[in-house]
């Protein structure tokens, strides 16, 4: 560390920070492009056979999109919690980050395939029978939570940053 620098903590700390930030985004949004892009092509496919039920499949679509917004989320509670020259930022801290932003965006990607394969199917099945809406509608919101619980494991564990030392 140079003598003029104000830096203070570990100098290799804030990239893993920021290596979570940038996890939790991709990986979210790797999920959201799956998930879109899957459930999308059952949409598509079931349209041509039955197109008064295209608005009522978007579902999936909409459910796929909003695990960008997890990730997007935790990347800004992280990217926000790395001030090393206003606060000591320590390995600690950036692990806590690092492991913040993989469980929301590992979370947020398992999620994606899940509402990708779920949605490609059940639109397709919805299409030939009307009554099995409200159980994919079902498995869907179970998909949606694991993405859920990824982003509320990364909050509690982003929030664990700053506690190692007592400045």
């Amino acid at each position: 560390m140079s003598s003029g620098s104000s830096f203070s903590g570990d100098e290799t700390a804030p990239f893993f920070g920021f290596l979570g930030a940038a996890a939790a985004l991709v990986f979210s949004c790797m999920g959201a492009a799956y998930g879109t892009a899957k459930s999308g092509v059952g949409v598509a496919s079931m349209g041509v056979m039955r197109p008064e039920l295209v608005m009522k499949s978007i579902v999936p679509v909409v459910m796929a999109g909003v695990l960008g917004i997890y990730g997007l989320i935790i990347a800004v509670i992280i990217s926000t919690g790395i001030n090393p020259k206003a606060k000591s930022y320590y390995l600690f801290d950036g692990y806590a980050h690092l492991s913040s932003g993989l469980s929301c965006g590992l979370a947020g990607l398992s999620a994606g395939m899940a509402i990708g394969i779920v949605g490609d199917a059940g639109v397709r099945a919805n299409a030939q029978q009307p009554k099995l809406f409200v159980g994919m509608i079902l498995i869907l919101i179970f998909a949606e939570a694991l993405a859920l619980y990824g982003l509320i494991v990364g909050i509690i564990l982003s929030s664990r940053a700053g506690q190692s030392r007592a400045d």
